[in-house]
């Protein structure tokens, strides 16, 4: 199996592997591990979503279903 990192993320694991006095090898089977433990979410809360943000634009200039009206500001701006 090949796996491709990036040269960025390979020099800090080379630089963090030599402080921490292990292998490069060591310490992504350990963040592998880390992430395969976490746990899944369930599908309990699935349906409750987060409510969406809200803004207060003020009044619109115009009916934006007159086309007319729209065009007529759209060009004043």
């Amino acid at each position: 199996m090949n796996v491709n990192i990036d040269d960025t993320l390979m020099r800090r694991l080379r630089e963090e592997a030599e402080r921490r006095q292990t292998t490069v090898t060591e310490l992504v089977e350990t963040g592998i591990r880390r992430v395969l433990a976490e746990p899944v979410p369930t599908d309990a809360g699935s349906d409750q979503l987060e409510p969406l943000p809200s803004w207060r634009g003020g009044q619109p200039l115009v009916d934006i279903s007159d086309r007319d009206a729209l065009y007529h500001v759209m060009e004043e701006e």
